[in-house]
């Protein structure tokens, strides 16, 4: 009995001198920056790419309070990256955004009430196109799923600027607008990786939150002027950031 309380003693007096904790062990504590399992070792390369595509087409189609809308138009999304790990299961990188929207409505109109008092707005020969050209840097931590080193969520934190290019025109003759402008963002994306072989992995990714900035300058019939800016932030899940790509580990 008398051994068991001096073992019991001697274990609450090392528990009692233990130091505390660090700041950087209480981090790993979460397995946020834990080591125990490699999944992107220090030193690797790695190169991917997403990229979308989507199209519509209207003849004669009513929604809502809008009828015989004749319109078609598409959207191309590509996004090339490139970044290095310079710690295990951590990565710095670049990333490089091209979007085209085209828009191109022949007719569509708007119809409220009676034929005698109510409103009737029509649009005919408008035509949108836009082009958006993005830099990033990002830095991404991977948190792998268990002891698997096969599947793993990954946090990118991202900032990003860059420049638009609009021309919009309607009507005959033709009202053009041309207009030019730019976009800052710094924004929080997580996703999920997941390896289809040794060196290339699926990669799904969405935006949840972000502040953002853009400015626009527009030149009506090259003779009068328009400004525009925005500014938001956000904590949201946005759809419309939603990514799916392919990335090489080498």
């Amino acid at each position: 009995m008398a051994g068991t309380l001096a073992a019991q003693r001697t274990t609450a007096s090392k528990s009692a001198a233990a130091p505390a904790l660090t700041i950087n062990q209480k981090r790993q504590e979460r397995g946020l920056t834990s080591q125990s399992t490699l999944f992107v070792p220090k030193g690797q390369w790695i190169f991917g790419a997403s990229a979308s595509y989507s199209t519509h087409s209207n003849e004669g189609y009513s929604f809502l309070v809008i009828e015989g809308i004749d319109s078609e138009g598409h959207t191309l999304r590509v996004s090339p990256m490139i970044a290095y790990a310079l710690h295990d299961n951590m990565a710095l990188g670049l990333r490089f955004i091209y979007d085209r929207t085209l828009l191109r409505i022949d007719n569509a109109r708007v119809k409220l009430g009676d034929e005698e008092s109510g409103i009737d707005i029509g649009i005919e020969d408008f035509y949108a196109l836009k082009h958006s050209y993005t830099g990033a840097i990002f830095w991404r931590q991977y948190i792998p799923l268990g002891a698997s080193k096969r599947f793993a969520i990954f946090t990118d934190m991202q900032f990003a600027a860059g420049g638009t290019q609009a021309k919009f025109a309607m009507d005959s003759p033709v009202k053009g607008t041309f207009e030019r402008g730019y976009k800052l963002s710094l924004g929080v994306t997580p996703g999920l990786v997941a390896f289809a072989t040794n060196n290339m992995a699926i990669e799904v990714s969405v935006g949840v939150m972000g502040l953002n900035y853009a400015s626009a300058k527009q030149v009506h019939n090259q003779v009068t002027t328009g400004r525009r800016t925005s500014s938001n932030m956000n904590f949201k899940v946005n759809i419309f950031s939603i990514g799916l790509g392919i990335a090489f580990y080498l």
